[in-house]
């Protein structure tokens, strides 16, 4: 009797507090960030061989440990000059790009395999496998040639980003570069080589990217594309009116359109902090002075420790957004797009981070916030994943169709 009334006494704290097993919080099925940035040195230096321990924020040590399933690595290119030779080098930076992610999965393909459709993340996660998937950002690198379009493709990217920090060939920048002659006003929205960037991309079934683009170029490119697209790394303008970040009507429009939107853990598109901006620029500034160089470049003087310890004090005086205040960006998002429309990207290794998830290794503390924010297991799966692999699905079923027809 002693052991039935011990049973009974089991099962009644069960019911009340949950099993030990149901306590513990399960991963959404497929965790997938939309915005991995790489180094030009990727797979050649040691430091960035990603099989390795790497000062890296994204690597597969920590993508496993961390319980990240699939990435877009990013072929991304500085904008530089509207010309022959500014066009060519771009094209020969991306395909260096293409081929170290390419490279990093020939070396280890036991562990990382690309996917090129939604149907591989989801047998590579069965299999145990990582992800890698591609993302060109900033148009500029298809060398004003629709035909490297076609290349890109063939090459594995399934999303194209239309611009970056800077107007280009096919379409205005969200941040127009006096450097680069560009003048805030007017933006020019959209181009006759950007449409045919994006006509192509519908055919080929490549997701058009709008982040970084003028918000005409956005209301464009969403009357022009016969496929859903996407804003791959981008937050609230209600929250914080960064001009890189999106306006709610925007959102409903890219919503309206069946898109998703990929809220951006870059602290300036979290929250404004200029005291914070002023310093960062101080110390790169001073790092910069002190390695000989007159600018700061990152892939050579961001591991350095003068760097690593002074972005630790800036931090402990001026502390960077939380993983709340980046999901507080999600929840408006959700509750002006619907459920259904945003997602996450880190833009680790080109600027991402946040005190509370500043690598791949801290994934799980991203639900845990969806979580106190209310979000429930659904949810999650459709913020961490599902809704991006659905508008893939449905841009790559509207490709077959286009070509049926």
């Amino acid at each position: 009797m002693k052991t039935l009334g011990l049973l009974a006494g089991s099962i009644a704290l069960a019911f009340a507090f949950g099993s030990a097993s149901a306590a513990v919080p399960q991963d959404p099925p497929i965790t997938l960030d939309t915005h991995v940035d790489i180094p030009f040195a990727y797979m050649h230096e040691p430091r960035f061989d990603v099989g390795k321990t790497t000062p890296l924020q994204v690597d597969l040590d920590k993508m496993r440990r961390g319980g990240l399933d699939a990435v877009f690595f990013i072929v991304y290119v500085d904008q530089g000059p509207l010309t022959p030779a500014g066009w060519a080098h771009a094209v020969a930076q991306a395909k260096q790009k293409y081929d170290d992610i390419d490279l990093m999965v020939k070396t280890y393909p036991d562990q990382i395999r690309l996917a090129t459709t939604p149907d591989q993340v989801r047998a590579n996660k069965r299999a145990g496998r990582l992800s890698a998937m591609i993302g060109v950002e900033n148009g500029y690198s298809l060398g004003h040639d629709i035909k490297n379009l076609d290349a890109a493709y063939q090459r594995g990217a399934r999303y194209v980003g239309l611009a970056h920090m800077g107007n280009n060939d096919l379409c205005s920048s969200s941040t127009p570069e006096a450097d680069l002659g560009d003048t805030p006003l007017p933006e020019y929205g959209i181009t006759d080589f950007g449409r045919s960037v994006v006509k192509r991309a519908n055919q080929l079934g490549i997701m058009v990217d709008v982040s970084h683009s003028s918000d005409a170029c956005v209301r464009e490119v969403l009357a022009l594309s016969t496929s859903p697209v996407i804003a791959s790394h981008s937050s609230s303008r209600a929250l914080d009116r960064h001009p890189r970040n999106l306006s709610d009507e925007l959102l409903r429009a890219i919503a309206a359109k069946g898109g998703v939107i990929q809220a951006v853990a870059v602290e300036e598109f979290i929250r404004l902090d200029p005291a914070r901006e002023l310093a960062i620029k101080a110390l790169q500034a001073q790092v910069a002075k002190q390695a000989g160089d007159k600018h700061f470049d990152s892939e050579k003087l961001e591991y350095l420790p003068a760097y690593v310890d002074g972005m630790k004090r800036i931090d402990a005086a001026l502390p960077p957004p939380s993983v709340d205040d980046y999901v507080a960006h999600i929840k408006h998002m959700v509750d002006v797009a619907g459920i259904d429309h945003v997602g996450i990207a880190s833009d680790f290794d080109g600027g991402g981070g946040l005190a509370d998830w500043n690598d791949a290794t801290q994934t799980r503390n991203v639900t845990a916030a969806l979580r106190r924010a209310g979000f429930n297991d659904a949810d999650i799966a459709k913020i961490w994943g599902g809704n991006l692999l659905r508008v893939w699905g449905d841009v790559t079923k509207n490709a077959v169709a286009g070509h049926a027809g």
